[in-house]
């Protein structure tokens, strides 16, 4: 019995190869959808309906969740509880201020102890002596927000992190609405969070949502908050900070397990994830996909490099191939 194309699996194509010394050494799949400004798909390269972790690209749905149960955040603030931040002095200082301004400690908070996240800062840190600790962690800025805003509700901060908190019910909701489509599958993020799964064109959707979102809901306070102070969603060093920079007006976040998500100002969206989790490649198939959603910027140039190197030296790249 010949089966159904329903129950056929859809294998991913290639989104980018590895390239040394002319030699494709190495190729990532994955899925990606792109939607045009009316949000009808564009573009749809391997199963962009079936459900994934969209992992730290949910967190400005959690941030909106957290701003509808009733805490009062702006600004940087506002940014860094949306973020996967870099690990960085200011990103560590602004989360011990929001703390304080809450009457809360990082021993309430239930972010594994963490590193952090740039290399670069990473090296820093352990050369002055520090160690792991809560507020290091990337999600910090997220946590520190969840739990003041069970403070503001009398809610339990012990349990923040269950899914059944009301809190975390609140996330569910935001989600479902945000993408258009209900969450398949619950699970644990690394930070400790409730993970909610949808398709890439929901994540896509999502995206598309809160940037046309009417001014002063929920959704459109993240995001423009994230849009004005991208360095604390991501950091100095990152690129999600460098194409909300550069291309004003746009929404980026990347997740864990090389998941992205983008939207531009005037509604086109895409989301993608790399199958076997390599972040090496974010870069490249961002740009490259965005050069197929008509996006002409010098940043883009800045994504596409990926060099490899060999001996010290540049022997290759990675490079998209969508």
């Amino acid at each position: 019995m010949t089966p159904t194309s329903a129950a056929t699996p859809v294998i991913p194509p290639v989104l980018a190869e590895v390239v040394r010394s002319g030699f494709v050494e190495g190729r990532h799949r994955g899925s990606l959808v792109l939607l045009g400004a009316d949000g009808e798909v564009e573009l749809a390269l391997g199963d962009v309906t079936a459900p994934v972790f969209p992992r730290s690209t949910n967190k400005p749905m959690q941030a909106a969740a957290v701003l509808r149960a009733g805490l009062e955040l702006s600004g940087e603030r506002l940014a860094l509880a949306a973020a996967s931040h870099s690990g960085e002095t200011f990103h560590r200082d602004l989360v011990q201020k929001m703390l304080a301004e809450h009457g809360l400690t990082a021993a309430e908070l239930q972010c594994p102890p963490d590193l952090p996240l740039d290399p670069v800062e990473a090296e820093t840190y352990l050369a002055a002596g520090a160690v792991r600790d809560r507020v290091t962690m990337n999600c910090s800025g997220k946590h520190t927000a969840m739990l003041a805003v069970c403070d503001v509700n009398g809610w339990s901060k012990e349990t923040y992190l269950d899914p059944g908190h009301p809190l975390q019910r609140l996330v569910h909701e935001v989600i479902e609405e945000a993408a258009g489509e209900p969450v398949t599958a619950v699970g644990t993020d690394g930070c400790g969070a409730p993970l909610m799964a949808i398709s890439l064109t929901g994540l896509a959707r999502a995206y598309r949502h809160f940037v046309l979102a009417a001014p002063g809901t929920a959704e459109r306070r993240v995001a423009d908050a994230m849009r004005a102070h991208p360095e604390y969603v991501a950091g100095t060093r990152r690129p999600d900070t460098w194409l909300m920079r550069e291309l004003p007006g746009t929404l980026s976040k990347m997740g864990a397990e090389a998941v992205q998500a983008v939207a531009l100002p005037d509604g086109r969206a895409l989301a993608f994830k790399i199958d076997d989790g390599a972040t090496r490649v974010l870069g490249p198939v961002l740009a490259r996909a965005l050069t197929r959603a008509g996006v002409t910027a010098p940043v883009l140039d800045r994504l596409t490099e990926a060099p490899l190197l060999g001996g010290g030296v540049r022997v290759g790249e990675i490079r998209a191939t969508l």
